[in-house]
């Protein structure tokens, strides 16, 4: 089991950066890989990166491509996501979450296993 605690939220303005850290217990955490999904009001969560468990594989969704860069240190038991260039519309709750599935890219909610609490983005115009 594994467990994941999301830091580096906040308050930015449009066109501004953020970095998100996910930092995870255990001392497996290179059997996983890992996955960041984010939640808006009144939305469903959906997708936005997921990396393998070596980091030599990466996904996104189209909306994130190109601004948003996922990233993971197995040493320090720690993935992160980069974002760039953000939008009002990137706001929402993100969540990363940690697969044991056979096969990359996961981007399917349902198919993983443990999830962080989430944390806040907030992306003024």
């Amino acid at each position: 089991q594994v467990q994941l605690v999301e830091s580096g939220g906040g308050l930015v303005q449009a066109g501004g950066s953020l970095r998100l850290s996910c930092a995870a217990s255990g001392r497996t955490f290179s059997s996983y890989d890992m996955g960041w999904f984010r939640q808006a009001p009144g939305k469903e969560r959906e997708f936005v990166a997921a990396i393998s468990r070596s980091g030599g594989g990466t996904n996104y969704a189209g909306s994130v491509k190109g601004r948003f860069t996922i990233s993971r240190d197995n040493a320090k038991n720690t993935v992160y996501l980069q974002m760039v260039s953000l939008k009002p519309e990137d706001t929402a709750v993100y969540y990363c979450a940690a697969d044991t599935n056979p096969w990359f890219p996961v981007v399917t909610m349902t198919e993983y296993d443990y999830w962080g609490q989430g944390t806040q983005v907030t992306v003024s115009s």
